[in-house]
Order: C-alpha cells, then structure tokens, then sequence
C-alpha cells in the first residue's frame, strides 16, 4: 500500500485528534551525557503541560528510587495541572514505562496513581532477534507473557499500553498474534515501535496498515508510532504511520534520545500545521510554546540544538543568500513556510532599555508568554535592570535568555552559590582568578564562606575553573566548553550563553552540564561551570538513589526466567 503520497486531501470535520505522546523525560533522557535532577524534570514536565501534550512519559520507575520518585511527584504536582489547557478540556496523562514484569507494574503503578489520568505502559520484546538471543524465550512464551503483564496492568489502571519492543524487525503474522492477545487481555493503546531506526517510510506505514487490518480487535485500541532516527527518517516514518491508521505519535522535543535520537514533537506538529488539508489528524499543540520548550531542555539537558534544526534550530528563520533576503524582504512567504512567531520565535524589533520600567517589563513578559510570580518578577527584574546597564538595548531574545537563567536558578537550592569573582589577565601576564563561595550545610542550614585563588597560563577562564575546583574539593573532567551570543549588539554587548558539560573523574559515565547567561562571558562561564558542580553535588546526595542492585543505575533481576537485567539508559523501546 502507498503511504503518504496516495491518501487525497480530507476536510477538518473528517479530522482526528491526534494523540501527542511525549518521551523526552523517559527516552530523552536516555540520550548520552544527559542527568536531570527531579526538579528539572517537574519544570520540562510542566513546560510540556503548558505546551498541550496530551500524555507524558515521566519515567521508568522500578530503575531507581530517584526515578520513581521523579515520576511520583510529577504526578502529583504536574499531573492534576489545567494552565494553558482550555482547549484540551483535561490535563495530561502521566504515564510510567515497565517491562513485562509484575514488580515493573506495580511500580509503575505506585508512581503514577496519583495523577488524576494516568497509565501504565508495558512492553516486550518480538523479534526473533530478541527472543532468541536477548530473552532466549518462545514465541509462545512471549505470547503468555505479554498476555499476563497487560492482564496485571489492567488490574491496576484502565489505561494500559503495550509495545512489541523492535516491532520493524518483528513477523508481521506473529505481532498479530501477540497485539490481538494483549487487546483481549485489556490493552488501550498499541504502539510500534521502530526500534533501531531500520525502517523506510514505505516499510514503516505498510506494517501501521498490515497490523490495523489483521489483528484481532484492532478497531478497539488507539494505534500508536514511535519511531528512531538512526537512518534520519523518524519525522518521515511516524507521518506515514499517521497516514496508515496511526492516532497517537511518541516523540520528545528536539528529537533528543537514545543514538540518533526519536522522533521531534516540533517536526511533526508543524507537518500538521503547514498541511491541514494533507493530514487526517490535528492537535492541540499551542505551536508557540514551541520554541521555549525547545530552548528549555536544551538548557536542562545540555544538549544544543544544532544550528540547521528543523523548526527550533538557530538558522531555521535565517536567510544569507541575496536573492532570498530580497524575497523575504517583499513578501514573507516567498522563502519562508512558517512565520517564527508561529512557533514562539522572538522577536528582536522590539526592545527594553535601562529607563523602562517594571510596569514596562512584566507588559512585555505578560506578551512572551510569561506569568510569574511575584518573587520570581522581582528576581528578574533586577537582573534586566542589571543587564540593561551594561547593553543598550535588550531584546525579547535577550529576556527569554535572562528568564530561563533566573528561572533555572530558581528551581532549585544550590549547594554552593558563587559570591564573588575577580581575574587578572593580560598579553605575557599568568592569569590569576580570586573566587568567593557560599557553601550551606544540607542538616542545619548553616552558611560558610570561602575564598581561593587559582593561576593559570590557559587564561582567565581556566583560572576561574581551578580556583572553583580548589574551593569545591572536587575533581573533575571538563568535557564541553560552548560560548554563543545570544542576540548581538551594538558596541560589542551581546549577552553570552556559556555551556559547560563535566563529569567526576570517578564516574565518568555520568555527565553534569550547566549554562548561564551574561554580558561578561568569564562570568558567565564561572556561573555554568559552578551550576554542573552543584547538580553534581545534588546527584551524588540524592544516591542515596541507589539502584537495586548496585551504584550503576541497574535495576535487580526479577527472577522470571529469560527476563533481562535492566539499565534505564538501555531501554529499547
């Protein structure tokens, strides 16, 4: 069967809703070099609230006390959240992932039943490849399996999704078998999962199409993608999925996730959006809370979204050649399918200066889209004021910078704050870096400073990195240095972005990043590189988190036969 070039245009009332389904806190966060603390997690979870995502995938929680605990509050405190979800009428579903495994379920279950909608989402693996060599089970067994898991689930929670992990390279007649077991045992949701990224679009929306019209019961579930960018064709595979039957799509902003990463929410969004008449679904996305969230976990994450991105990239909107500049210039629409503003790009003709005031300033956050508390306005205010001493003109791309630096700063307690600090640099000078530190006492609360000075022939920077390392007894790899400017500038004031990403040199699997915003970028570096050295400190105090079986974040084996020992960031659905 043709994919997506046979289907003829359809009408909005013959539409579905399409279900979003985002996995940037599960799959995403299995990307490598990403470590999100708790706090980080609830603020993306209440990002993609906002954004109108119909379903999150908060967490896998049987991995380790700090996941269930992560899905635990995100159901409790993002779950029952309705802010900017007028059109939706609900608010979102939360969901934990488990294997096919009684313990897994059960939770999964204790984490997310405290959301007011939530659901259990189990899988197992089909392929031949996998039963044979990773379980080393029958397909009957994995028949029985699935079977009881979603039958367990079911118990527990009405909603109940189950996915045939490697689904692309499982026999399409024995998924039928599997899905049409599950569908009677309880199952809600089917999804498919292109595992390693192996299918062509062509493949992909012939197996949507095969398995819609041959399994047993197919007309009582929701048929769902969730497919892997290994050969660059995740957005591809999962529109043709939607153009073969499918009705809810597993994605993560910015593509993030495990490899080549998964499909990009924004990617397929905004396919919708430029083709309503193509498409027989819509969505509720608000596509101009895009761009923020966009920019939010990118921060979080640590992983930058590279400047050709499609939709959220920093040349997405940018135009170098004469002919197009000219053309643009005339008529938007000449070299652009999306006006920026649609997707919540800001926008740098306006801008602030240091004469305008608060009333001046919340107007023009009330207009980003910003509602922040008092404490939090108060915050960031002082810090525009600060900003706008030391740069002309500040732009909405330069608040939006300062109110992700304030607000990130604000979402959690450092264990060190950074006080003060001086550098001394120059042509055939060593570079010198004094640095004052606030510590507090995680028992009693009590503060104490130090201050320490470090030299370096590397320059100021590195000086102010030796002096932190000195003060913080800590050691450390720096694995990432990344300094962009954010908006540019008339005298050479741009605000800076500055990325650090490192590790401790003991584990040096677990990477900690940090970023900070400033018009002194040596400031700025030392603000980032302190806030990779203080989620490192929070990480090693909250592990504690240990895993069931060890320090290594692996969870302990089940004692079901043929069941495979689990890492969090090698879950392959």
């Amino acid at each position: 069967m043709s994919t997506m070039t046979a289907s003829a245009p359809v009408s909005r009332s013959t539409q579905d809703k399409l279900i979003i389904f985002d996995t940037t806190l599960r799959d995403g966060e299995q990307s490598p070099g990403v470590t999100l603390h708790i706090q980080e997690k609830i603020e993306i979870a209440k990002q993609l609230s906002k954004l109108g995502v119909d379903v999150c995938e908060a967490g896998f929680p049987v991995a380790s006390e700090g996941d269930f605990a992560a899905v635990e509050r995100i159901a409790k405190e993002v779950g029952p959240l309705m802010v900017n979800r007028e059109k939706l009428g609900k608010p979102m579903i939360i969901c934990g992932l488990a294997r096919a495994v009684k313990n897994d379920i059960q939770r999964a279950y204790d984490a997310v039943k405290h959301a007011p909608l939530h659901r259990i989402h189990t899988f197992l693996a089909t392929s031949d490849i996998h039963l044979e060599h990773k379980l080393r089970i029958s397909r009957d067994e994995c028949i029985a399996r699935a079977t009881e898991a979603v039958r367990f689930a079911k118990s527990l929670c009405n909603d109940v999704e189950f996915s045939p992990e490697d689904s692309g390279r499982s026999d399409p007649e024995f998924l039928c078998k599997v899905l049409g077991a599950v569908i009677a045992a309880g199952a809600t949701t089917l999804n498919i999962p292109d595992t390693v990224g192996y299918n062509t679009p062509d493949e992909y929306g012939r197996i949507i199409h095969y398995l819609i019209q041959h399994t047993p019961g197919a007309d009582k579930v929701v048929w769902s993608t969730h497919c892997h960018n290994d050969l660059g064709l995740a957005t591809a595979n999962t529109l043709s999925g939607i153009m073969n039957g499918a009705r809810q799509v597993e994605v993560t902003i910015n593509g993030i996730g495990e490899r080549a990463g998964n499909t990009a929410l924004e990617e397929v969004v905004m396919a919708l959006y430029t083709h309503p008449k193509t498409f027989p679904v819509y969505s509720h996305i608000d596509t101009q809370q895009i761009f923020r969230t966009s920019q939010l976990v990118a921060n979080k994450t640590g992983m930058a979204v590279q400047a050709n991105k499609a939709i959220v990239g920093a040349n997405a909107f940018a135009h170098e050649s004469g002919i197009h500049q000219d053309g643009v210039l005339k008529h938007q629409a000449t070299y652009e399918i999306i006006n920026p503003s649609v997707v919540g790009v800001p926008s740098n003709s306006l801008v602030l200066g240091k004469h305008s005031g608060r009333n001046a300033f919340r107007t023009r956050l009330t207009q980003l889209g910003y509602h922040l508390s008092e404490a939090e306005f108060q915050r960031a205010f002082e810090r525009f004021k600060r900003t706008a001493d030391s740069k002309k003109a500040v732009t909405d791309t330069d608040i939006v910078a300062i109110i992700d630096d304030e607000l990130g700063a604000l979402s959690q307690t450092p264990a060190i704050e950074l006080r003060n600090v001086q550098v001394t640099s120059g042509t055939g000078v060593i570079a010198t870096a004094t640095v004052e530190v606030v510590s507090t006492d995680p028992v009693d609360g009590t503060e104490s400073v130090q201050v320490d000075a470090a030299i370096s022939r590397n320059g100021p920077i590195h000086a102010v990195f030796k002096a932190i390392e000195r003060l913080v007894d800590v050691n450390v790899t720096l694995l990432q240095y990344e300094v962009r400017a954010v908006s540019g500038g008339s005298d050479g004031d741009a605000l800076g972005q500055v990325s650090v990403k490192l590790c401790d040199v003991q584990l040096p699997h677990i990477h900690f990043n940090g970023t900070a915003t400033d018009t002194d970028v040596v400031l700025a570096s030392a603000r980032a590189f302190m806030a990779a050295i203080n989620r490192m400190i929070l990480h090693s105090r909250a592990h504690g988190e240990k895993a069931a079986n060890g320090e290594n974040g692996v969870a302990a084996k089940t004692g079901v036969e043929g069941a495979e020992v689990i890492d969090r960031r090698k879950v392959g659905v």
